[in-house]
């Protein structure tokens, strides 16, 4: 075992974060941590490597084991070129090299016990150098680098120049170069194009250690976990097998909690219409019958509603106007900056109804190609040009459409001025934006938050065609779900860039690929272009999602469920029936209990002992056949 974490609370303001969180890692486990956005994942990472004192519980790593982690967005910075940053990871074995270089030129000037002395120091030295990886580590360096998608060409620039996505690609480099018994890792693939994602991939996977890491990539984690922990309200659970797996699971257990809380809520109704009854029957043994079962009732462990964000967050896309069949023609479409050709004479077609991703590395011009459709930027030559009736609806990744010093009722309000108040709150609480968060400022709004209102103002605008840069930046797992099956149900026509593999399969049915200035169409999926890119062989563990088409039951079995249905419906009939016959029973027996007790009140009757005798036997006797009757119904109802 590498890491222990057991029983860790963390509170806020008397808002409970992380609530007893328990699990551990073994040596060569590889980890998914999720959960949505604000469960406290960062929170719990930053308490495991020792930046945050939880509350209670304790984080203990093995004897000797050592960690690396990356948080999200970590920078470096200095005027260290970016091949000395990893460089300086390696120091050590820099400086035995030295060492090594020193002793070869000392060993020309000795002889005799002198140099042989230096010669058993220079072995010594050599092997422990060799068995460090001294011979390779200069190797390792230049592939992590290119790996993580620096050219040789930027090996030499200053961390200074660097953006921060570069700064915290330069930082993941040297974490990986220090080999820790564990890596943890926070968001690693938000600045990294497809090409390094799966080089990533493939290095934490051959890695002789432990992982733990927090992504949203859900491609990525079907890949690599082996294992994913869930925090959800507070709580962790444990899943063995990757996010495919536990999102199978996850399923079947949501569907458990909410058919056991169903099946509660039905018995309490039960439980409460059987104690009405009981005490209308108005007898001392069923008022005693009912305060029993009112008591019984009133010990019941209640089982909390569970939680159902996806259904709180709903998310509709709807076309208001039908547009042409040809939606849009781009032909001889070429942009160039001073230091880089993007793209030439590129030609492309999209028909109404395609949803069409456009993927490539960074720096392809995939974002510029999208503003020059949008009419943002100007082409430097070719044409683009729009079918009839074509309504754009445009979501950039930096939400330069939404206005920082806006608050969010104003926001919607101001581009849809005929929506009412109440109809803004509604839309704003179907994306999770409810009381006094309508009156945040944008600006103070977390990239996820930003992105939540971006489909918000995407899903009144009634476009017909939309223009996606990156939408699944910054969400979450769920709700990159909640997009992935509106996008699914959306009737216009679609158009994005993204490097979210997974949300690219269940959602395109055409890939451009950008790369070499040119665009290359692939009529499919994902898992389709990984198939039909040139010269690119795929293993079968990378194709996880190809949805398997499904058979239909066969005839004998759709005969045995109707079979099935028509008697569980019979045998409902007859329980009602049942169950109105004793009623019935029980309400005649009642009634003649009152025509006998109003006898045994008559003056007439009180005097002639003979005769309420008889009438005192007879009700005993009515009593007991109301008792049997009610334990009956009782039973019936239960």
């Amino acid at each position: 075992m590498v890491l222990s974490v057991s029983n860790i609370g963390k509170s806020y303001s008397e808002k409970v974060i992380l609530d007893q969180i328990s699990f551990h890692l073994e040596d060569d486990d590889k980890a998914a941590l999720i959960g949505i956005n604000g469960v406290g994942k960062t929170t719990l990472l930053r308490i495991i490597v020792g930046q945050l004192a939880p509350d209670e519980g304790l984080v203990t790593f093995a004897k000797g084991k050592s960690f690396g982690y990356l948080a999200q967005n970590t920078e470096v910075s200095g005027e260290v070129s970016i091949y000395d940053s990893l460089l300086k990871v390696k120091e050590p074995l820099v400086l035995l090299e030295k060492k090594l270089r020193e002793m070869e030129e000392a060993m020309k000037d000795r002889e005799g016990a002198e140099l042989e002395e230096l010669m058993k120091q220079y072995t010594d030295a050599n092997h422990r150098f060799e068995a460090d990886g001294g011979y390779l580590y200069r190797s390792e360096i230049v592939g992590i680098l290119k790996g993580l998608g620096f050219s040789e060409d930027e090996f030499s620039r200053s961390l200074n120049t660097l953006s921060g996505g570069q700064k915290t690609r330069v930082a993941l480099g040297s974490l990986l170069l220090t080999r820790p018994d564990l890596i943890i890792l926070d968001e690693p693939t938000n600045h990294l194009d497809m090409s390094s994602i799966s080089w990533l991939e493939t290095y934490l996977l051959t890695y002789k250690g432990a992982v733990l890491l927090v992504s949203h990539d859900r491609y990525f984690l079907d890949r690599i976990a082996g294992k994913v922990i869930e925090l959800d309200q507070g709580r962790a659970t444990v899943f063995q097998g990757n996010y495919s797996a536990y999102s199978k699971k996850k399923e079947i257990l949501r569907t458990a909690q909410w058919n056991a809380y169903m099946k509660q809520q039905q018995e309490i109704r039960h439980q409460e219409e059987v104690i009405d009854k009981l005490k209308s029957f108005n007898r001392e043994k069923s008022v005693k019958r009912a305060e029993s079962r009112e008591k019984a009732l009133s010990k019941m462990e209640l089982l909390d509603r569970p939680e159902d964000n996806q259904a709180r967050m709903k998310l509709n896309l709807t076309p208001y106007l039908t547009s042409g069949k040809d939606v849009l023609e781009v032909k001889g479409l070429s942009k160039a900056y001073p230091s880089q050709i993007l793209f030439s004479h590129l030609d492309f077609s999209i028909k109404r109804g395609e949803h069409i991703a456009i993927i490539g590395d960074n720096g392809t011009g995939k974002t510029t190609l999208l503003k020059i459709i949008n009419g943002l930027i100007p082409a430097d030559e070719g044409t683009v040009t729009l079918g009839t009736n074509v309504e754009i609806g445009y979501y950039d990744q930096e939400h330069q459409v939404l206005h920082r010093e806006k608050t969010l009722m104003e926001e919607i309000s101001d581009d849809y001025p005929y929506l009412t108040n109440t109809q803004i709150r509604n839309t704003l609480a179907a994306f999770l934006f409810t009381g006094e968060d309508v009156f945040k400022q944008v600006g103070a709004l977390s990239g996820g938050e930003r992105g939540r209102v971006s489909l918000a103002k995407l899903m009144l605008s009634e476009s017909n065609f939309l223009i996606l840069d990156e939408p699944t930046n910054h969400l979450d797992i769920l709700s990159r779900e909640i997009l992935e099956t509106a996008i699914n149900h959306y009737e216009g026509t679609l158009l994005y860039v993204s490097h979210d593999r997974y949300f690219i399969n269940k959602t395109a049915h055409r890939i451009l690929d950008l790369s070499g200035c040119r665009l290359i169409g692939y009529l499919g999926n994902y898992d389709y272009y990984l198939e039909k890119r040139p010269e690119t062989p795929v293993s079968s563990d990378l194709r996880v999602f190809s949805s398997a088409s499904s058979k239909s039951d066969s005839p004998s079995t759709q005969k045995e469920e109707y079979k099935l249905r028509k008697e569980e419906q019979a045998a409902r009939r007859k329980k009602e029936n049942a169950i109105k016959k004793t009623e019935e029973e029980i309400s005649q027996i009642e009634n003649q209990l009152s025509i006998l007790e109003e006898e045994m009140l008559k003056p007439e009757n009180c005097r002639n002992s003979c005769k309420l005798g008889e009438l005192h036997a007879k009700k005993e006797e009515l009593d007991d056949k109301l008792l049997s009757l009610m334990e009956k119904w009782e039973e019936l109802s239960t």
